[in-house]
């Protein structure tokens, strides 16, 4: 596997080593042993799975501590825009956030650590997105920011496709007025 560094400290996309030939294709899309001998330390616990179709938006969710939760993205079927943006005080890159492309075609993985949020817009006709989290969902702590912030001013790739955004993640506050505690 080959990591890439995003400019944001520990967001990192990973891109696995596929194998392909006339039957198909053999990837390893995750091994604990290779990650942490790349100095990582993301240990899942919770293994995720969501279906959309195009055009869904759904975000910008994150976890307080101390049910923060690293994310390891992929995405098993289609392509969608994926969103990381710091909530980490301390960083230098607080309040900015990071966007790729990920497909089904490349394999490529997004590592979100702790302390961020994380939202994505579906580009193809449906999309399979299959994460690993490092720790456990816990509603309580579960808190959100508006997708359409004019402050963060996130092009989530959709052009002239209507937003599908549930009635939830309408409710979320703008990123000035969020609660985090990172």
């Amino acid at each position: 596997m080959k990591i890439i560094e995003t400019g944001f400290k520990g967001l990192l996309v990973i891109k696995p080593i596929i194998f392909p030939d006339k039957r198909g294709y053999f990837f390893e899309s995750f091994n604990q042993v290779t990650i942490k001998e790349a100095g990582i330390s993301f240990i899942p616990v919770q293994d995720n799975e969501s279906k959309s179709s195009k055009g869904v938006l759904r975000g910008l969710h994150y976890q307080l501590k101390p049910f923060d939760q690293a994310k390891l993205i992929r995405v098993i079927e289609g392509k969608i825009f994926d969103v990381a943006l710091d909530l980490r005080k301390d960083s230098l890159t607080f309040g900015k956030w990071f966007g790729i492309e990920l497909d089904s075609e490349t394999k490529d993985q997004f590592l979100i650590p702790r302390g961020f949020a994380h939202g994505f817009s579906v580009l193809s006709d449906i999309a399979i997105i299959q994460y690993k989290c490092d720790n456990f969902y816990n509603p309580k702590y579960e808190r959100g920011i508006a997708l359409n912030d004019p402050e963060l001013d996130i092009n989530w790739e959709l052009g002239s496709t209507v937003p599908v955004i549930s009635e939830k993640d309408l409710k979320h506050p703008t990123f000035k007025d969020a609660e985090y505690n990172f």
